[in-house]
This record gives C-alpha cells, structure tokens and sequence, in this order.
C-alpha cells in the first residue's frame, strides 16, 4: 500500500471521527426540543430526516473510507442502523441478509460496492447483500440500469478506473480493497441488474 493511500484513510477516518459528533450533538438537541413540545411541525420533521441521514452517511463513510482495520468487527445491529438511517432518502432499498458481525475489512468492500451500485440507479431499485460461504454477493435490480462503461469495465477486471472525479471514488477503492485483502472481484451487468462477488 502506498503512502498517498494510507494517509487518504487516514484523512478518511479523522473528518469522519470528527463530524460525528457534532451531527449526534444536534440530533440530540432536537430530541430534547421534541420532548419540550418545541419541536413540532414539518420544518423540524425535515431537520430531523436531514440530521438522521447525514449521521447514517457519515457512518457509512467512516466504513467505506477509513482505515479498514485487521481485525476489527461490527455488528449486525450497527451495519442494520446505517442502513435504515439511509433508507428514508434513498430511491434504493438494501436488503442486508448477512447474520452476526462481519470483519470491517470486509465490510468496507461491501460498502464500497452498495455505494457503486447505488450511483448507477437513478430510478431506484433494490440491492440485496449476502455471503456465500466466505465470499460475498451482491445483486442490484433495478428498471433502468445506468452503469457507465467507463467506471464498470475497468472495476470488472479489478483495475481502477482512470479520470476518476471526487463522486465517484468508491469505483477506485472497490478494486483497491479486493486485492488488498487477496479477493477476486467478479462484475456481471445486463439492462437491468449488476451482480458483484468478492
């Protein structure tokens, strides 16, 4: 691994580290508000949906982009709290079948390929997660897949992507992690689905 790399996971994992904090502070000032009765309306609904989501992004991000950690794991509970703190302003429902806690190295792949397959369905769609022995399998469906051949065929081979702009990282970290951890990334597209196995 490279220099550049490890300190990009570093920087990964600090901004995270430290936004989180402030993002809990305000979702906990808005529960106090709520409990006051101060705190009605659909203004302070929005508030609480925009706090809510940036708090499951955060936590995804610190996943996805941090440092992934040997050993480390997370569990069920926490990986399902993400998940469902996302949901309310996604198009995309993620379905997560994987029992027990799971090695963060790993679940960062997993990450990485949700946030891939979630950039190439804009008219929303489902994305199931589940293990297959020791490996991974992740299946997107949708009406109207938009994967850019551009970012696909590069990540289906396992090389990263050239030209990559700040929105589309994860399809250079996807195939950075896999060989990082010695898995093979396998990529397979139709119109209307991606399937993906690590």
């Amino acid at each position: 691994m490279s220099h550049s790399t490890d300190f990009a996971a570093l920087v990964g994992s600090r901004i995270c580290h430290d936004l989180i904090s402030p993002v809990g502070a305000i979702g906990n000032g808005l529960e106090l508000l709520s409990l006051t009765g101060d705190a009605k309306g659909p203004e302070m609904d929005m508030i609480s949906d925009s706090v809510n989501n940036a708090n499951a992004r955060i936590r995804l991000f610190r996943v996805a982009f941090g440092q992934p950690g040997d050993t480390q794991m997370v569990g069920e509970a926490e990986i399902q709290s993400i998940l469902q703190g996302l949901a309310p302003s996604s198009r995309v429902s993620t379905y997560w079948e994987v029992d027990g806690a799971v090695p963060r190295s790993e679940l960062r792949l997993a990450f990485l390929g949700l946030m891939c397959f979630e950039s190439s369905m804009p008219f929303g769609g489902s994305i199931t997660i589940t293990r297959e022995g020791e490996g991974w399998f992740l299946l997107a469906e949708t009406e109207k897949l938009r994967a850019d051949p551009d970012l696909w065929e590069p990540v289906a081979k396992g090389d990263v992507p050239e030209g990559l702009v700040p929105a589309k990282v994860q399809f250079g970290l996807l195939p950075v992690g896999a060989k990082m951890l010695g898995r093979d990334l396998k990529v397979d597209l139709n119109e209307v689905s991606i399937e993906m196995r690590f």
